[in-house]
């Protein structure tokens, strides 16, 4: 396993870590700036962030920086009610890849969406046997273009908690059977994102990652689960304060192949969004050290 005690090489910010910070105006380009500024080599932004400073100015202010991305965040939202429906999806997947492949991203991360109309509060049906079977549907064809474009995918099993509205698919076991599925061959167009928030409760999740391997393995995400949890969205904790045995994870992704960027993803409303932007990837860096 690789040694992050003496430096923070393999630390990545995923940009919603700072995107909310009190009182600051910490739109993506400062976070790209204030990353860089901390020796950080690597960032996963969110697309409504770039939208708002501008795909070609990001590119442009990444490519100024020598900043390498971890992912891109975020395609799928596969399920739908209607042919309107499903072509818009469709259309914006497309978008997120041609953004993924401008931002030089080594993968574009799938939330593949929970029953349709749930995540604003109005689920069309109860049927998530029908929803899985349209996330199916909607990720064989979005490989086939992202295939065309040679942007891998990376499907992120969420938990279960989130099975209705945000993601269906809440296993890495889950995740597997839908890459071996549409991609026997293990060609590398199709992978998984590992986030130990989501994962780490899993009994299975040992074996599935030795399963997953090297050609699977494409993000792996850290935080921490606190105890207690207050909200199911935004109460992550930063690395070592809550349960999770990361570097226990961390093993066994570097066991099964996997070389890259640990990538800190932290949802914390009230908490490390409330406190300074430099506080937060100050502390990001040095439990990295500690606890990853």
């Amino acid at each position: 396993m690789r040694d992050f005690s003496q430096d923070h090489r393999w630390l990545s910010i995923n940009t919603a870590t700072v995107r909310r910070q009190l009182g600051q105006d910490w739109g993506l380009l400062h976070i790209l700036d204030a990353c860089a500024g901390r020796g950080i080599r690597a960032v996963s932004p969110w697309r409504d962030q770039v939208a708002a400073a501008g795909l070609q100015a990001t590119a442009q202010h990444l490519k100024s920086h020598g900043l390498e991305l971890s992912g891109y965040c975020r395609g799928g939202m596969f399920t739908y009610t209607d042919a309107a429906g499903r072509q818009a999806g469709r259309d914006d997947n497309r978008r997120a890849l041609d953004e993924a492949c401008t931002l030089g991203a080594p993968c574009l991360v799938l939330v593949v969406g929970g029953l349709p109309g749930a995540l604003a509060g109005a689920p069309a049906h109860k049927d998530i046997a029908s929803a899985r079977a349209q996330v199916a549907e909607g990720t064989a064809a979005l490989l086939a273009d992202a295939q065309e474009r040679g942007m891998p995918l990376a499907i992120e099993p969420l938990h279960p908690m989130y099975a209705a509205d945000r993601a269906c698919i809440n296993t890495l076991e889950q995740a597997l059977d839908l890459c071996d599925q549409l991609d026997p061959a293990r060609s590398g167009a199709i992978g998984v994102a590992v986030d130990a928030y989501h994962v780490w409760w899993d009994p299975k999740l040992q074996q599935q990652i030795a399963r997953a391997g090297r050609e699977r393995l494409l993000a792996f995400h850290v935080c921490d689960w606190m105890v207690p949890t207050t909200h199911l969205l935004e109460d992550r904790g930063m690395m070592g304060d809550g349960v999770i045995d990361l570097p226990q994870m961390r093993g066994w992704v570097e066991a099964a192949g996997f070389a890259g960027y640990s990538e800190v993803e932290i949802f914390s409303r009230d908490n490390w969004w409330q406190r300074s932007g430099a506080e937060v990837l100050d502390t990001c860096i040095q439990r990295h050290r500690r606890c990853v």
